[in-house]
């Protein structure tokens, strides 16, 4: 097991040109190879430049480069014009279609009792390794697994094993793993490399992943002052140095630790990126720890247009709303449906606030009922838009009104947290 490259910090800037030179010197290392696989994210980490690499690595790899494989977890297939969007011109004939429910293959299992360890004996099930197809049985002599590492809400930093485990993962697999997060505890996970979650998918990497040769190719993304993505950092390996080195960078970068708790935020969701609830309440998994007693969150989102990514987890929501943990934990006990499928579970309890600090969304297509049906407050979104105008406030303090708002102009490449409360999660 290797690092081969190691690049970033802080201060740097990783052009586009850097991103291609590098990536090149770290394939260099690998030798010669047939068949190549590319698993990169979908269009939910688009400022992940994993579109860009994925190019990079058909320019250097050619035909040999077989597949790509988005890593779509429970997501939406991408369109092609969503593809086009992040892949560039890259041949659209590569792509393959993750079916999380139907195209996965069991290749091992987390014993329960080590689950069971590890959630502090709160649930008694083991966790079954599943992988796409195409990952255990493409017969490929690497597998790049490319990605973004940055606070998550699952699994504290996202990203290394996370992407072929989960995001190429089976019902059972991202089900059972996203409800260990869940119920051990989102703000005791978010920003730690080293969880219970991480723990397990460690135990199934090593092993029942040894046989097949994957190479992670992670790369750090930061605002710029002026809210550009920008590079910080790229790392190559496939070991858990490479990883490690990610987080404790993503850690200095995407990390923002606040003197004292915010009493109104307002995020705005890229259309382009948050369709659903689903993606779009990465709102209030990363600013939560930021929020104080009693908070007001509200949430600009002019493209979401439902609650789940498919009908079957968007009729769970709609059906169970965001109730908090307790009243989650309890409907999974007594109804098969929602005990059946734990990442919408796990989901609802990530949802919600727990009764801490309100949440009111502003959709560009949900009715107020629907809203209001799953516990969120309602917002009209062309009101919240003249009063909150992304365009004129600006990342952190702004004053509207003679109000003081804290804005995120992008949720998916921070966490926001003060001092005690990150410091005082067990």
């Amino acid at each position: 097991m290797a690092l081969y490259l190691n690049r970033g910090s802080e201060q740097t800037e990783l052009s586009g040109e850097d991103l291609r030179t590098a990536l090149f010197e770290a394939l260099s290392k690998l030798g010669t190879r047939r068949r190549v696989l590319a698993v990169p994210p979908d269009l939910t980490r688009l400022h992940s430049r994993a579109g860009d690499l994925t190019r990079y690595a058909h320019a250097y790899y050619g035909e040999v480069l077989k597949a790509v494989l988005p890593a779509l977890g429970t997501h939406e297939a991408m369109t092609p014009a969503q593809l086009t969007s992040m892949f560039g011109n890259l041949p659209q004939a590569l792509f393959r279609v993750h079916h999380w429910r139907t195209d996965v293959v069991a290749i091992g299992e987390v014993p329960g009792e080590f689950v069971y360890e590890q959630s502090e004996r709160k649930l008694d099930y083991s966790w079954p390794a599943e992988v796409n197809r195409l990952v255990a049985q493409g017969d490929f002599d690497l597998v790049l697994s490319i990605g973004q590492v940055v606070p998550h809400e699952v699994i504290g930093m996202a990203n290394y094993n996370k992407n072929i485990l989960v995001g190429t993962g089976g019902p059972l697999s991202i089900g059972r793993s996203h409800y260990l997060g869940a119920v051990y505890g989102m703000e005791r996970i978010m920003g730690r490399a080293d969880n219970p979650v991480r723990r397990v998918l460690n135990y199934a990497s090593d092993h029942f992943l040894r046989h097949i040769p994957i190479v992670y190719v992670l790369t750090v993304v930061g605002d710029s002052v002026d809210g550009r993505p920008l590079v910080r950092g790229i790392f190559v390996g496939d070991d858990p140095d490479c990883f490690g080195l990610a987080s404790a960078l993503s850690l200095k970068v995407n990390f923002q630790m606040l003197d004292r708790p915010v009493r109104k935020a307002v995020v705005y969701l890229d259309p382009v990126e948050f369709r659903s609830t689903w993606l779009g309440n990465k709102a209030i998994y990363r600013t939560r720890m930021a929020l104080a007693d009693g908070a007001e969150l509200i949430v600009l989102a002019p493209g979401v247009r439902q609650f789940g990514e498919d009908p079957e987890i968007d009729r769970l929501i709609r059906k169970y709303g965001y109730r908090g943990t307790p009243a989650t934990m309890q409907a999974v006990e007594r109804n098969p449906d929602l005990a059946a499928n734990l990442g919408a579970a796990a989901h609802l309890i990530h949802g919600s606030s727990e009764g801490r600090f309100t949440v009111t969304y502003c959709p560009g297509g949900l009715s107020r009922d629907e809203v209001e049906s799953v516990g969120f407050r309602y917002g009209e979104l062309d009101l919240a838009l003249l009063r909150y105008d992304p365009a004129r406030l600006c990342d952190g303090y702004n004053t509207v009104d003679g109000e003081e708002v804290f804005y995120v102009s992008n949720p998916a490449l921070g966490l926001w947290a003060t001092r005690q409360r990150f410091q005082s999660a067990p």
